[in-house]
């Protein structure tokens, strides 16, 4: 029999776990630990709440968490209830699968101001996870400011623009309804240090702000490039670069008319940011012109201001460190050869490669940490696996959440939804524990 932990209940876990009983069949045993009482980690709390056709894919993730074989372990948080050493000790291989939820941090002065936020931060926020539950962005400012060219970036800024009836049939929680429809942000600025073609958008995102109802998406044609140039892009990306020429074709901002309900999203591409500016809050951000040289954005010298009220720094996500395991501060992710880090310690997802490729991405990244544990077990290590943490657990009094007590959560918040919305989410984990029984 075969002992596997895996650190960690999103996609990359549960893609190995089910890697796992592909390799070994019945002859493994699989414990899926998340610090949360609720499985599902970036499904849950980071793909956008009007997004639920690709929430849909954790479905698979519960045909795999139903059988004997796969078990979930909620609420258990490594380094405060049990430690990596422990874990491995227990069990005849480690898999850390706790993806990226940290914020690159933007690095500019002033980037510690009150109402300046990472993505990780505000997604959570509208999200519900309980880490930001209470952020309380302000957003009575007219601008706010979106820092990033990815689909991230996209993703706050379609948030911000939504009407609230726009909001109908997602899982968007209340309280950021709530502020929300009440925001007064009219302008949203979003800030690449690169061109059109460099940027890291989907034509699917870019075609969603095309069709908000009070959105007025706007390119600066001087910012594009000859169109003869899209030729050389792949398809997918020429499709993208399509939509922003097609923004190139609105009016400039101040050349048209604005209702109240309008707002205005501006790209500004070889644009980055050099300081973010105001007496303890965000009031103004810095920027610099570049132009790019070999592919990077060089700095031009001329400099100028963007008055904000609101700055979501979207630049990229980083893996939080755990106590004794390698640690690659310069790549935000844990140090590993192709998903190993030590024996019996091993590495999948954006934990392993950092924050690249799309949910589908992790399926055959966790394959392939199944082959390589399957290629370095050797025999029965006779180590106790499941039964030996669930006499730790006693031990410590560490009374854990299972799937069948997530379902019971799962149900209190479907019923719990308004009018309109699949479900309300708990945004608080005392909640959580309440609705499944646990208190």
């Amino acid at each position: 029999m075969r002992h596997i932990a895996i650190v960690g209940s999103g996609p990359a876990g549960y893609y190995t776990a089910e890697a796992a009983l592909r390799q070994w069949r019945d002859d493994v045993r699989v414990d899926i630990f998340d610090a949360m009482p609720v499985p599902f980690g970036l499904i849950r709390n980071g793909v956008a709440p009007d997004h639920q056709s690709i929430k849909g894919v954790s479905r698979r993730y519960e045909a795999t968490a139903l059988t004997d074989n796969v078990r979930f372990v909620g609420n258990v948080m490594i380094g405060r209830d049990v430690t990596i050493g422990e874990l491995q000790d227990l069990y005849d291989a480690v898999v850390l699968a706790t993806g990226a939820p940290g914020d690159r941090k933007l690095g500019v002065p002033g980037d510690d101001l009150a109402n300046v936020f990472g993505s990780a931060a505000f997604v959570g926020w509208y999200n519900g996870h309980p880490n930001f539950s209470s952020l309380a962005p302000d957003l009575s400012g007219e601008t706010a400011v979106v820092i990033g060219n990815g689909n991230v970036a996209l993703d706050v800024a379609r948030i911000l623009a939504k009407s609230q009836k726009e909001f109908e049939g997602s899982d968007i929680v209340t309280h950021a309804l709530e502020t929300l429809t009440a925001s007064r942000v009219r302008r949203i600025v979003i800030l690449g240090r690169r061109g059109p073609h460099q940027i890291a958008m989907t034509a699917k995102e870019l075609g969603e702000i095309a069709h908000l109802s009070r959105a007025c998406p706007h390119v600066d044609a001087a910012d594009l490039p000859p169109e003869s140039a899209d030729a050389a892009l792949e398809a997918a990306q020429r499709k993208a670069v399509g939509h922003l020429r097609a923004f190139s074709k609105t009016p400039e901002p101040g050349a048209r008319p604005r209702t109240e309900r309008a707002v205005e999203i501006d790209f500004a591409f070889f644009t980055a940011p050099r300081a973010i500016l105001g007496e303890g809050k965000v009031e103004a951000v810095e920027v610099e012109r570049t132009r790019l040289e070999d592919g990077k954005a060089i700095g031009t010298g001329e400099t100028y201001r963007i008055p904000a009220g609101l700055v979501v720094s979207c630049i990229g996500y980083q893996t939080s460190p755990i106590p004794d395991v390698p640690y690659d501060h310069d790549l935000g992710r844990f140090a590993n050869t192709e998903g190993r880090i030590a024996p019996g310690l091993y590495c999948v997802g954006w934990a392993r490669r950092g924050p690249t490729g799309t949910i589908g991405t992790n399926r055959p990244d966790g394959f392939a940490i199944a082959e390589k544990i399957a290629a370095d077990l050797n025999g029965d290590s006779g180590k106790p696996g499941r039964p030996g943490f669930d006499a730790l657990a006693a031990r410590r009094g560490i009374d854990y959440v299972k799937f069948a007590d997530w379902r019971k959560i799962d149900e209190a918040e479907i019923a719990n939804a308004r009018a309109g919305s699949p479900r309300e989410k708990f945004v608080e984990v005392e909640r959580m524990i309440e609705a499944a029984g646990k208190q």
